[in-house]
């Protein structure tokens, strides 16, 4: 019986529910931890919203589907990946010590044929839209294959992530209307700091296991002035989402939620404790409903008043 890892739910429906033999399979895609899959699928949803709104059209549904399917494989791809990069490291980590490969429930072996079946199927996926989503989502396996080194050699892999985690914002935007223009660029740029935001939080939870395995984060960086450099992050992300809605020509009904967003982001900073790893746990999972917001805000846009262009 595999145990519940400390950054899942106890309730969480892998360890509730799934046979013994699938949870370590499942654990590996973080499947018993969903906010993951939230935050890579919610910058798609965005650049749909953003795109549609732009057009004057609600968000293509069956398209928002293919995304949360798409996020969910990747997902589960990229978390396999990054454990088999960090298989050594995660050994040395108390949060991340009972994965399945440093706990010896998954050969690195196992965890690439795991890798190469979820990025096929998601292949399949891609190759059913258009041919700027598909290069652009070819394009995306650089910022991926990367990302699990970045802690090697930068004090900031938090940015790296918001590059890499927020590209679905680029896809979704082609997918519903073709190439990319400025307001999706400053939609991905926006949510870039978004997530640089979110991060610090969640690394505030391995400070002294990071520490001692000499793993470089934002939030060791930042120390005690994390929770202000988190506040910064989510304005400029605030500011370039504004920007991006402003270009789109989204009409008014989308400030409310927007609001609401920052509201929610800004919350967030406030109640930081450095000295806290569970209470950052939870802010870090919070994200998931600031994200839904947004892509409310993002939809409701497409509606203006009479004789407003």
């Amino acid at each position: 019986m595999t145990a519940i890892l400390p950054d899942a739910a106890p309730t969480n429906w892998v360890d509730r529910y799934a046979p013994a033999g699938l949870r370590p399979w499942l654990k590996l895609g973080r499947f018993d931890r969903p906010t993951g899959i939230w935050l890579l699928m919610l910058p798609g949803w965005m650049g749909l919203s953003l795109a549609a709104a732009a057009r004057g059209r609600a968000p293509d549904l069956w398209l928002m589907v293919l995304f949360f399917l798409g996020a969910a494989l990747m997902r589960a791809a990229g978390c396999a990946y990054n454990d088999i990069v960090d298989r050594d490291i995660d050994a040395r980590v108390e949060r991340t010590a009972g994965r399945p490969i440093p706990a010896g429930q998954i050969s690195v072996r196992q965890a690439w044929a795991f890798v190469i079946g979820c990025c096929l199927v998601s292949l399949l996926i891609l190759l059913t839209l258009n041919l700027w989503t598909i290069g652009l989502g070819v394009a995306s396996l650089a910022l991926v294959a990367a990302y699990p080194f970045m802690k090697r050699v930068t004090w900031w892999p938090q940015a790296w992530l918001g590059l890499t985690f927020n590209w679905g914002a680029l896809m979704g935007f082609a997918a519903a209307a073709g190439a990319p223009g400025w307001p999706a660029w400053l939609l991905w740029s926006g949510l870039v700091f978004w997530t640089l935001g979110y991060d610090t939080i969640y690394a505030v939870q391995d400070l002294e296991d990071d520490a001692l395995a000499g793993v470089k984060s934002s939030a060791r960086r930042l120390g005690d002035q994390a929770p202000r450099a988190v506040l910064a992050f989510y304005g400029v992300c605030f500011l370039l989402v504004m920007t991006a809605a402003w270009k789109a020509g989204l009409g008014p009904l989308f400030l409310p939620p927007a609001a609401l967003f920052a509201l929610l982001l800004s919350r967030q900073a406030a109640d930081l404790d450095i000295a806290d790893p569970r209470g950052a746990l939870a802010l870090f999972k919070a994200n998931t409903l600031a994200g839904l917001v947004l892509v409310c805000a993002l939809a409701v846009g497409v509606w203006k008043p009479a004789g407003m262009f």
